[in-house]
């Protein structure tokens, strides 16, 4: 039988660098060749082969709904019919914005933008913009979308600037971001301690989804909350990932804390492309028209990513739905783990909301260091050896997983005889 995603996938790398528009993608970190996608529906994705797949991945997050919800597909069937453009302000973007911030109270004002890099490097230019400095602290392991200013690794010291992560990024770029620890409370006070008047703000993943997922310690996220307020610097909350998933009001809401800015995306767009950096009046007041930061983009606020967005919303915010999401996607870690115990192989999960993690190592990672522990072999096996039985997970060790309202019993039952035997195979 002829394999068609071996057959696009070859001839993708002929127009296409490695095939893929996004590195990801490539399933380089697991070898093989990517399964190419043609439908999907509910809880299930079918390849260019017929072949139907639980999916964990989720387009990285935004379908917390699942896949083609009737109610979404309505709305931007009907969005799209009156218009696919218009470059121009709508109703359904007040609409937008409004519901945005009810639900989240930290954001008094919000700009909408066109994806999470967008968002991330919007929300930088406003710390800089609204403090007059010129650092930015990140931690390793947190993406943040590819603008230069956060494609940057540790410096040769926790307190030293950084250097370029990626070709292409300056060094004199580079050199304004500091990267420190993610969860090491210590080492930002003693950051702050030595050049707190110099740095403009903070950016974290409040729950790091992008070194797979780690939950943030007790009292790291307060820490940074109160270094920045004592410093007069812009403590910013990457919630692409988060938003409306950890909790409807993100993790900020699950952890009691408002950051001065917030970065959305993913589920606000309802799969189509879309994001959102908002925060505090005074700071949000900086970007222009009304302020000196320049901020702009054709397609913001686009009527079928809004009208998507909209659909997703007002169905995240009915009574129980982020309850049932988060009760099924703890059905499938505690599973997991259960099945991995019972073949004796080492392996921990744990999940927040409806975001997940698994781990071929004995503990669940509290920082980047603990997650390269990691065994990224055997991860690379249990990988294909799902992928066979019609589970798709993330193709790297590094990635969180994400569940849906449409995964039900069914769903969760299949996906754990699927790992019943494959750690069976790696025992």
């Amino acid at each position: 039988m002829t394999d068609r995603n071996q057959e696009l996938f070859a001839r993708a790398q002929l127009s296409i660098p490695a095939g893929v528009n996004s590195p990801v993608r490539a399933f380089r970190a697991v070898g093989g060749t990517p399964p190419f996608f043609e439908r999907a529906s509910g809880a299930n994705l079918w390849d260019a082969n017929g072949k139907r797949y639980v999916d964990y991945v989720g387009s990285w997050g935004p379908m917390v709904a699942g896949h083609c919800h009737p109610a979404v597909v309505e709305a931007v069937r009907e969005a799209a019919s009156r218009a696919l453009s218009f470059g121009a302000p709508t109703e359904a973007e007040i609409e937008l914005a409004e519901a945005i911030r009810r639900h989240v109270p930290s954001i008094e004002l919000l700009r909408l933008v066109s994806s999470g890099t967008e968002a991330t490097m919007t929300a930088i230019r406003l710390a800089r913009g609204h403090t007059g400095r010129s650092a930015i602290v990140k931690f390793e392991g947190c993406y943040h979308g590819h603008a230069d200013s956060l494609l940057v690794k540790a410096g040769s010291g926790a307190l030293t600037f950084g250097n370029p992560s990626s070709a292409g990024v300056p060094a004199e770029t580079a050199q304004h971001t500091i990267v420190l620890d993610y969860n090491d409370t210590a080492q930002a006070q003693a950051l702050f301690a030595a050049r707190g008047a110099q740095i403009a703000g903070v950016i974290v993943e409040p729950v790091a989804g992008n070194m797979n997922l780690v939950l943030p310690e007790p009292g790291f996220l307060h820490a940074l909350r109160e270094l920045c307020s004592r410093h007069g610097a812009v403590l910013i909350f990457d919630e692409v990932m988060t938003g409306f998933r950890v909790a409807i009001g993100g993790a900020q809401a699950h952890f009691g804390i408002e950051p001065d800015l917030t970065t959305l995306g993913k589920v606000i767009g309802g799969g189509l492309p879309v994001g959102a950096v908002g925060g505090r009046r005074a700071i949000m007041e900086r970007i222009a028209p009304l302020g000196p930061v320049y901020q702009a983009g054709t397609l913001s606020g686009n009527p079928v990513a809004v009208a998507a967005g909209l659909a997703t919303l007002r169905l995240v915010e009915q009574p129980g739905f982020q309850d049932r999401v988060a009760a099924a996607t703890r059905a499938l870690t505690g599973g997991l783990a259960d099945a991995a115990r019972e073949a004796g192989v080492p392996f921990s999960a744990q999940s927040i909301g409806s975001m997940f993690g698994i781990y071929f190592r004995a503990t669940a990672p509290a920082s980047f260091a603990e997650v390269m522990q990691s065994d990224r072999e055997r991860f690379g096996r249990f990988f294909h050896a799902m992928l066979a039985r019609g589970v798709y997970l993330a193709p790297s060790a590094y990635e969180a997983g994400f569940v849906s309202a449409a995964h039900g019993a069914a769903e969760i039952d299949a996906t754990l005889a699927a790992a019943r035997a494959s750690f069976r195979e790696l025992a």
